[in-house]
C-alpha cells in the first residue's frame, strides 16, 4: 500500500491527474457538444490524488489515534461522490495535491543549503605517509578513513578533506559554505582550516586536529538536519485546532442539511471547511525561514527557538571567544630609559622558557617581530609571581610586584605604579620587566575585542534589544572594560559556570526573556537554561554547540540582530497566513450556507487560500534581513 501511496504521490502521476480533471472539466461546460465520457474522467483524479489522502487520513486515525485535517478533507470527497459531484470531489483531491506538491516545493528549496553541504563533502584526501629512507610518499584514501594527526596535502583548486592545522605552507581559502564571506582567508603555517572549504592557490600540508565525522561540515549538516524535525509551537496549536474542525464541520453541515434540506449545501460546507491553509501556515513559514538563515551561516535547530527568539528583550554575552577573540597579544610597551625593543627582547629572551600563556604571548609577539632571542641562564620560576633568568650576565625580572619588590628589593617609583593602575583599569595583564637595580618597563597584554563587537550591540539596539549583560569568569575590571568599549548596558564578573546560570535564571524570574550566546564547555548550562542559546559554530565547543538552540557557523555577532529580524518577520508571517486562511475559511461557510458556492466553486475558493500561503511562505527564503 505504501508502495502505491508514494507512486501516486509523484510528480508525473499529478500530472496525469490534472489532465484527467481538465478533461472532465471540458466534458462538463459543453466543449465536446453532445459527446459524453461512459465515466466521468474525474474519477481517475479521485483514485490518483484521491487515494493518498484517504490513506494518509485512516493511517493516522489507525496508528496515532489522531483526526487530522486530511481525515476532513476525506469525507468532503465521499460526500461530494455520495451527490453525484464527481468533479467537484476530483477538483477537492487534485487542488490538495497541489498544494502538498506547493509545500514540498518549498522544503525543497530551503534544503538547497544542506544539498550544497552533501556536495561539499570531500570523497577523497591526498594523505602524506613517512618512508624509511626519508622521503614521503602521497596516498588517495577516502576522507572518512583519515585519521586526527594524518598530514594531508591540498593543492589549488581542491576541497579541504578533514579540519585540520597549517604545517606547511601558506595559501588563501575560500570559507563561505562556513562563514559566508565571499574573499578567501589568506592562511600561514598554524592557522586553522575547515572540512569542504576549497584551497583556492598555493599547496598546503594539513595536520588533521578533527576526525570525519567531528569535521566542521559535519556538524553543519547535522544541526541543519536537526532543524528538519521539531515543530514550533504554533504548529502544535494549530495540530490541535485541526483536530476540533472535524467533529465542527460534520456539525455544522449537518445543521445546515436540518435547516435548508439542501444536501449540496451540506456537502459544499463540508468542502470549504477544510483547515488545509490552516494546517500549511506555520511549517511552510518555519520551513523557509529555516532555509533562509542556512544561506547566511546561521543554523537554527527549530522551529521553537525560531519562535522564541522574536520574544527575547534581553541578551546576554559571554567574553572571550564570543565578543573577543580569546587570544592574548601585546597591547602597551612602555619603556623606561631603555629602547622599546630591546626592552621586548629582553622579556622575551626571559620567557622563553617559560609556560605560562602570558610568557608564551610575550615569546610569540617577539618573534612576530622577528626580534632574535638570546641565551639565558639560571632560569627560575616562582608560582603567583613571575620569570627571572640571567642574559649575558645581566639579571632580568619579569612578573608582578610581589617579584620585583618584596622578592628582591627593587624600588617601584609612584609613577610607574600609576602607569601600572591605569593599564589594569583598562582590564590589560601587566608583566613588570627590571634588572637588578631599576624597573626597566613595562609589558600589557590584551584579549583583543572584535571589530564587529560593538556593531552588533548597537544593531541590537536598533531592533529594540536595549538590556544587553555580559557574563563572565574575567575580573571586575577587564570586564568593566569590554561593555564601555562595545556598549553593554550591565556587567556580572568573575562568575563560574553554575554563576552564570544563576543569573540567567534570576533575569528569567524577573521577567526578562534570556537570548544567551557563548562559545566554551563553561557557557553550556547557560546557553541551556536562557530561552533561547546561541553559539559561536567556528570557536565554540561541540559540547557549546549541542546546547544551544542555533549556531553561529561565521562567528559573526552581528547577525544575531538578523535572526531577531527574521524571527519577527515569521511570526509575522505566522500570524498573517492564519488569518488569512480562517477569514477565508468563514466567508465560505457562509457562502455555503446560504448556496451560493457549489462543492466546485467553493473547492476553488477553499484551495486558493491554501495556494495563498504556501507562496507567501515562500517568499520569506528570499527577502533580505541582513
Amino acid at each position: 500500500m505504501k508502495k502505491i501511496n508514494d507512486f501516486l504521490n509523484s510528480v508525473p502521476m499529478l500530472i496525469v491527474s490534472g489532465i484527467f480533471l481538465a478533461i472532465s472539466l471540458i466534458e462538463h461546460i459543453g466543449l465536446l457538444g453532445s459527446f459524453h465520457f461512459p465515466v466521468d474522467p474525474a474519477w481517475a483524479s479521485i483514485v490518483i490524488s484521491g487515494f493518498p489522502l484517504a490513506y494518509l487520513a485512516i493511517e493516522r486515525v489507525v496508528k496515532q489515534f489522531f483526526i487530522s485535517s486530511a481525515l476532513l478533507i476525506t469525507i468532503a470527497m465521499v460526500a461530494c461522490i455520495f451527490i453525484g459531484e464527481i468533479f467537484a470531489a476530483g477538483e477537492v483531491a487534485f487542488i490538495m495535491a497541489i498544494g502538498a506538491w506547493l509545500e514540498d516545493r518549498t522544503v525543497e528549496r530551503t534544503k538547497k543549503g544542506i544539498e550544497t553541504l552533501l556536495k561539499l563533502v570531500p570523497n577523497k584526501g591526498r594523505r602524506i605517509v613517512p618512508l624509511p629512507d626519508g622521503t614521503v610518499k602521497e596516498e588517495m584514501v577516502d576522507a572518512k578513513d583519515l585519521k586526527v594527526g594524518d598530514v594531508i596535502r591540498v593543492l589549488p583548486g581542491e576541497t579541504i578533506a578533514a579540519d585540520g592545522k597549517i604545517t606547511y605552507g601558506q595559501t588563501s581559502v575560500d570559507q563561505s559554505i562556513m562563514t559566508g564571506e565571499s574573499l578567501p582567508v589568506d592562511k600561514l603555517t598554524g592557522d586553522s582550516v575547515f572540512t569542504g572549504t576549497i584551497n583556492r592557490f598555493g599547496s598546503v600540508d594539513i595536520e588533521i586536529t578533527k576526525a570525519f565525522e567531528d569535521s566542521s561540515l559535519q556538524k553543519m549538516i547535522k544541526l541543519v538536519k536537526e532543524a528538519e524535525n521539531n515543530k514550533a509551537p504554533m504548529q502544535r496549536i494549530v495540530d490541535k485546532w485541526a483536530t476540533w474542525l472535524v467533529p465542527i464541520a460534520c456539525l455544522i453541515a449537518i445543521i445546515a442539511f436540518i435547516v435548508t434540506r439542501d444536501i449540496v449545501r451540506a456537502v459544499t460546507v463540508l468542502v470549504v471547511f477544510c483547515p488545509c491553509a490552516l494546517a500549511l501556515a506555520t511549517p511552510t513559514s518555519i520551513v523557509a525561514a529555516i532555509g533562509q538563515a542556512t544561506k547566511f551561516g546561521v543554523l537554527i535547530k527549530s522551529g521553537e527557538a525560531l519562535e522564541r527568539m522574536g520574544n527575547i528583550n534581553t541578551i546576554a554575552f559571554d567574553k572571550t571567544g564570543t565578543l573577543t577573540h580569546g587570544i592574548l597579544i601585546v597591547s602597551d610597551i612602555v619603556a623606561f630609559n631603555i629602547d622599546e625593543n630591546e626592552l621586548l627582547l629582553l622579556a622575551a629572551s626571559t620567557e622563553s622558557r617559560s609556560e605560562h600563556p602570558l610568557g608564551k604571548a610575550i615569546v610569540s609577539f617577539a618573534r612576530s617581530k622577528e626580534l632574535a632571542l638570546k641565551e639565558t641562564d639560571n632560569f627560575a620560576m616562582t608560582i603567583g609571581k613571575g620569570v627571572s633568568a640571567f642574559i649575558d650576565g645581566r639579571h632580568i625580572f619579569c612578573g608582578n610586584e610581589k617579584l620585583v619588590q618584596e622578592e628582591n628589593s627593587i624600588t617601584i617609583s609612584e609613577s610607574v605604579k600609576t602607569t601600572i593602575t591605569a593599564l589594569r583599569e583598562q582590564g590589560k595583564a601587566v608583566i613588570i620587566v627590571a634588572d637588578e637595580n631599576a624597573v626597566l618597563g613595562i609589558l600589557a597584554l590584551s584579549d583583543t575585542l572584535k571589530k564587529e563587537s560593538a556593531q552588533a550591540i548597537a544593531k541590537l539596539a536598533e531592533n529594540g534589544i536595549t538590556k544587553t549583560v555580559l557574563l563572565t569568569g574575567d575580573n571586575e575590571k577587564t570586564a568593566r572594560h569590554i561593555a564601555k568599549q562595545t556598549g553593554i548596558t550591565e556587567v556580572r564578573a568573575s562568575l563560574l559556570p553554575e554563576g552564570k546560570v544563576e543569573a540567567v535564571t534570576e533575569l528569567q524570574n524577573n521577567g526578562q526573556l534570556i537570548c544567551m550566546v557563548g562559545d566554551g564547555v563553561n557557557d553550556a548550562p547557560a546557553l541551556k537554561t536562557a530561552t533561547v542559546g546561541i553559539a559561536m559554530g567556528t570557536m565554540g565547543s561541540d559540547i557549546a554547540i549541542d546546547a544551544a538552540d542555533i549556531a553561529l557557523m561565521g562567528d559573526d555577532i552581528t547577525k544575531i540582530s538578523y535572526i531577531k529580524r527574521l524571527s519577527n518577520a515569521t511570526i509575522k508571517t505566522i500570524k498573517f497566513n492564519i488569518t488569512a486562511s480562517m477569514a477565508i475559511n468563514a466567508v465560505a461557510i457562509v457562502l455555503s450556507v446560504l448556496g451560493m458556492l457549489t462543492p466546485v466553486t467553493g473547492a476553488l475558493v477553499h484551495n486558493a487560500g491554501s495556494v495563498l500561503v504556501v507562496l507567501n511562505a515562500a517568499l520569506l527564503y528570499d527577502r533580505k534581513y541582513l
